[in-house]
């Protein structure tokens, strides 16, 4: 009887578990028993390893095989426990150096030939591997540039379960009959639009770019009603090319995001901020993530550190809509479910745009609406108040004219084109500068992230003179105290923006303004 050992990570949302697995060899007729709770496609990695071990030219024992996946209660998904499952019997069976494979954390799907496949999820189980203290890992050759990404553990990439055993110090004998193998491509990388958005593109409407710069300064959510043709998509979906570089830490979990989700990552973390626009047909599971199975990530955690546009927002179920509010406040999604509870990131800017009315000419100028109030009313309704309560920047866009195209060509004859997302980019840079400086010491960096008790407390109390309209406003039921603290960052952004120590009068009505339209 032989007994050996090696480890495979298990991923539950972003979180890693590490998995020990046990090969042991009995006497008995030849059988392969796999055991601790594997899934559909787990539990059929017995005839994969079977048949590529054969292929490879190291077969399996022909006596009873036990692989034990522990912990036991710890539920196991997916086939990247492919390779640590052959690895393990094989040094059971003597075939490969069993202390050798004991220091390595094994990850990779088997094809029948022999092959080692790509995996989703890599750069969060490498992650876990060395915080579990491993200090080496082995891939397919496939995903070993996205390992890399993670610093402090040695990555070796493997093409197939032969190049593997002999890496373990396995003594297999050259075979004409085996068909030489070549590594398995990485999937393309997934392109992403390939228009090119700029701010530049943005034919007038400066008071709602301005409203943009805000947003992007101070990590603020926003919702925009107008017109169809008024420009709100063009307008959110350059919002993410205004916005910072993704820092160290928002890079990695970013990154690891797609790599949970599938998508091929290459040798660099992702630093742009994503951009992510569901039809609106999308159901609740599809926007918050979920799942009978497997729990995978949605919509709103595929945005974290960058924009989540709800175009056509009114088209959308309020109970969809109404899944935001927890994480809007908290900042991640807890998903629970039969078979086990995770948690993803989710601080993501909410964009909102939608049409006033089902026939979208309501307020235009050239245009008679034909819906009714009420039809008004229960169109705009499924927008709940709650919802809409943690909204900081509300626009109305309106459609533009002949004059303003004009405008913008003659301007652009004379060179005085408008600010490209680079310039406004920079605005925003400085801003988030001086917000930081001043949260130095705390957990937060942005405006839109700060607890109201924080800027109604201690040294960034304003005083009573300055926030004047705000009280007035509270007082007669304008905003809740929601409303409150949000218009209170809101004003701080502003100042930022204008370099401004703390917020002054002005700087408290135009975050009214921007909040509800409310005059100071």
């Amino acid at each position: 009887m032989s007994l050996a050992r090696t480890y495979a990570v298990a991923l539950n949302g972003m979180k890693g578990d590490l998995v020990e697995v046990e090969a042991d060899i009995a006497a008995g007729l030849p059988a392969f028993v796999l055991i601790g709770l594997p899934d559909m496609a787990l539990g059929e990695s017995r005839k994969r390893v079977s048949a590529a071990a054969l292929n490879a030219g190291c077969p399996l024992t022909q006596r009873k095989l036990t692989i034990n996946l522990s912990p036991a209660a710890l539920r196991k998904q997916g086939s990247a426990f492919d390779l640590a499952i052959a690895i393990a019997a094989l040094a059971a069976g003597g075939g490969l150096d069993a202390e050798s494979a004991g220091r390595f954390v094994h990850l990779g799907e088997l094809g029948l030939d022999g092959r080692l496949r790509p995996v989703p999820g890599i750069l969060p189980s490498v992650m876990a591997a060395r915080a579990a203290g491993f200090e080496r890992v082995m891939v397919p050759h496939a995903n070993a540039d996205e390992a890399r990404l993670v610093e402090g553990i040695e990555v070796t990439g493997v093409v197939s379960l032969r190049d593997a055993v002999i890496r373990h110090g396995g003594e297999l004998t050259p075979d004409d009959t085996l068909q030489p193998v070549a590594a398995v491509p990485a999937a393309s990388a997934s392109a992403e639009s390939a228009v090119q958005r700029d701010m530049a593109d943005v034919v007038g409407n400066e008071e709602i770019v301005d409203a943009l710069v805000v947003a992007a300064a101070g990590g603020h959510h926003l919702s925009m009603i107008g017109p169809p043709g008024a420009g709100k998509t063009m307008l959110a979906a350059r919002l993410p090319t205004i916005l910072p570089d993704l820092t160290d830490d928002e890079a990695l979990e970013v990154t690891s995001i797609r790599s949970l989700i599938g998508t091929q990552i290459g040798h660099e973390l992702i630093r742009r901020p994503p951009l992510e626009a569901p039809h609106h047909t999308a159901s609740q599971v599809a926007l918050v993530g979920g799942g009978s199975g497997r729990i995978v990530p949605g919509a709103i955690v595929r945005a974290s550190h960058g924009v989540l546009l709800l175009d056509e927002a009114a088209e959308f179920p309020s109970s969809v809509l109404d899944a935001l509010r927890q994480p809007l406040e908290s900042g991640s999604i807890t998903i629970h479910r039969a078979g086990g509870v995770a948690t993803f990131p989710a601080r993501f800017q909410l964009v909102l745009a939608s049409n006033p009315c089902p026939c979208g000419r309501y307020g235009s100028a050239d245009d008679e609406c034909t819906c009714t109030p009420i039809a008004r009313r229960r169109y705009l309704a499924k927008i709940s108040g709650p919802l809409l309560d943690r909204v900081d920047i509300r626009l109305n866009v309106r459609r533009l004219g002949l004059a303003a195209m004009r405008g913008s060509e003659s301007a652009g004859d004379l060179g005085s084109a408008a600010a490209s997302s680079a310039a406004l980019r920079q605005r925003v840079i400085a801003a988030r500068a001086v917000a930081s400086e001043r949260m130095a010491g705390t957990a937060w960096t942005r405006n839109g992230d700060v607890p109201g008790t924080w800027l109604r407390t201690g040294p960034r109390r304003l005083p009573a003179t300055v926030l004047g309209a705000l009280d007035r406003a509270l007082e007669r039921g304008g905003i809740t105290m929601r409303g409150y603290d949000r218009a209170l960052r809101l004003a701080w952004t502003l100042a930022d923006l204008d370099t401004c120590s703390a917020p002054t009068a002005q700087h408290i009505g135009a975050a009214l303004y921007l909040r509800r339209g409310m005059n100071a």
